[in-house]
């Protein structure tokens, strides 16, 4: 939410200009700001619509952006294709995982 980007993550509305969530700039700016909140050497983010439905952005169930930032920034779009949001969680955490392991082999 608006709210909780703000007070958890420090992320003033005008730094959304131009950005919406579910987005690989917002899962970009989401990982940076890890980074740099919590004085680590990186930052992982995901964002998008898990299910059972899409959100209110357009975009359908089973799609998520995810980003890592550090030495090395990366980010991917995932679309599953699928409602479950059990399964959708699991691929995206799993996925979010996965890229942050092929920076770490760089």
């Amino acid at each position: 939410t608006r709210d909780a980007r703000r007070v958890l993550m420090d992320i003033p509305d005008e730094a959304m200009k131009g950005i919406r969530s579910a987005s690989e700039p917002y899962a970009e700016l989401l990982a940076r700001q890890i980074r740099t909140r919590f004085a680590t050497d990186w930052g992982l983010s995901e964002t998008g619509a898990a299910g059972p439905t899409g959100n209110r952005y357009g975009d359908a169930a089973g799609h998520a952006c995810c980003a890592v930032a550090g030495p090395a920034t990366a980010v991917v779009t995932l679309e599953s294709g699928r409602s479950d949001r059990f399964a959708n969680m699991q691929l995206f955490a799993r996925s979010a995982l996965e890229l942050l392991l092929t920076k770490l082999d760089q």
